[in-house]
This record gives structure tokens, sequence and C-alpha cells, in this order.
């Protein structure tokens, strides 16, 4: 059995062979990159290292030969459609027989602009035939370092979704979970992978709980969100990222209360607090 991880080097496919290496051999496992920049460590642990970018079909059609199982991690936003469609179709063509996407929370029913591409992608890789399953990650703890970081540091935690829940959970959970399922089998065509559902006022009682500061923690109006970041340091179009995620999150988009993600893990998710010391240490 030959297994792929695609986005090799970045941090949830680094995270992803972690633990895929504990799983299958070594020898078992390619890795699929952009370029060969930063595949010189994946080299030396023995992996097969492949190059091809989701815009080349063909190049894609090579590096996927002879592979079995592919964890298809989504590219970034912009062409990711076509990109995405090139996955699937050179997957097809190279016999692959299953596929584990990370798609989006609640694909089918989310109003996020970033759903789009994920529904897209569900129904494409469906459409092909090919056994799959559907990882509907939630988000990273990591994705709010930047309002954690300046809660720290100016003693302000702003956050602009005064209702909205989301099942947060370290990055290397998620692709823990995304390994297992590739070595695994009987896993459903869809998982909801969620943590315990949080808002931002719980979120921001954990980070005073495991830093010993205390800062305020403000609801601000969509232009003082956006302005608190860019005094942060973020440039002005990450911000306003940033708010569309806030959105987001206010819709309920990252609201799902379900247990596949500890079922797929095998064990407990790591608590809040816990997770919060993990990213602060």
């Amino acid at each position: 059995m030959k297994y792929l991880v695609t986005g090799a080097t970045g941090g949830y496919g680094t995270y992803a062979l972690g633990f895929l290496k504990e799983l299958v051999p070594i020898s078992d496992i390619a890795v699929l990159a952009r370029t060969e920049e930063k595949t010189a460590p994946l080299k030396a642990a023995g992996f097969d290292v492949r190059l091809a970018d989701y815009s080349d079909l063909t190049g894609l059609e090579q590096a996927f030969t002879g592979i079995d199982r592919l964890l298809f991690v989504s590219g970034a936003p912009g062409n990711r459609q076509s990109e995405h469609k090139n996955v699937v179709d050179a997957a097809k063509s190279a016999g692959i027989s299953y596929i584990v996407y990370t798609s989006f929370p609640q694909a089918e029913t989310a109003t996020s602009d970033l759903a789009a591409d994920h529904i897209y992608t569900e129904k494409a890789i469906e459409k092909s035939g090919i056994s799959h399953t559907f990882l509907r990650n939630n988000w990273y703890f990591e994705n709010e370092m930047p309002i954690i970081a300046a809660a720290l540091s100016n003693g302000k935690f702003v956050y602009n979704a005064p209702t909205g829940k989301v099942g947060w959970a370290l990055k290397r959970e998620y692709a823990e979970a995304g390994a297992k399922v590739l070595a695994g089998a009987d896993f459903p065509e869809v998982l909801e992978l969620s943590g315990k559902t949080l808002t931002y006022a719980e979120l921001a009682q954990a980070l005073k709980s495991v830093s010993d500061k205390d800062f305020e923690v403000i609801v601000a109006d969509d232009k003082s969100f956006v302005s608190h970041l860019v005094e942060t340091g973020l440039p002005d179009f990450v911000a306003e990222l940033f708010l569309g995620f806030q959105k987001d999150i206010e819709a309920k988009d990252l609201d799902v209360e379900s247990k596949d993600f500890e079922k797929a893990l095998g064990h407990s998710l790591t608590e809040t607090t816990e997770a919060l010391k993990e990213l602060l240490a």
C-alpha cells in the first residue's frame, strides 16, 4: 500500500507525516511538494519526495503514479477550484483508490465564502467515484494567535463575534486525525472534526487563567476590530480577512457539535487551557 500526503512542507502536512510514519512503514509514504525548497529533510528522513503543483495536471498524474491512498490537503484560495479539479482528475487517472480531503465545517450548508471551493471539491470527488472521507476541519487554535498575542502584549482581547461559537483544536490534532483516517479503514464519507464549542469570551477567560495576565475583553465593531489588528502589525488585507472569519463565526458556520474528532483520534482532545499553554510555550 502506497500513501501520499500533499502540502508536505506546510504545517498540517508536516504534522500529518509525523503521525503517519508511526502507523505505516516510511518506505510506503510519498510526499508532494511544489518545489524542492524545504524538501531536503523529507528526503533525508526516507520519504519518497515527488514534485508537482496543483495547477499542473500532467505533473500531478506523474506524481500520483503508484499511489493507493491520498491525503489531499486543500490549497490556498484563489484558483482553488480549477487546481482542486486537477488533483481529483489526476487521482482518477492514476488509479488512486481512496482520497482523504481536508474540507470546511458543515460544507453543504455553510454561508462562508470559504465554503464554496470545498463544496465544489467534495462534489468533484464524489463524481469521480473514488472512495473518500471528507475531513470537515473546524478551526485551529493557532488561527487566533494575532488576537491572543495582542491581548498579552497590549492588554486588549478584541473580537467581533459576540455570540458565535468555535470548535477549536490544535493543528497537530487535525493532522493526527488525517493520518489515522488515511492509514485506517471503515471511516465514514464525512467526518465533522470539531472540538468543544466555545465563545470568544470563554476563550479569553481560559487565556487569563493560563497566562496569569488580566486584560480587557472587548467586543468591537467592524472598523475598530480591523484597526486594532492593524495596530498590532497585521497588514490591512489580513485584518480584513480576519474580520471575514469573525463574520463566518457569528453566522454559526463553526458552531458544530460532533463526536467524530475523538472517534477518529481514538483519544480525547487536548483541553482548552492545555492547548493554550502549548501555544504559549
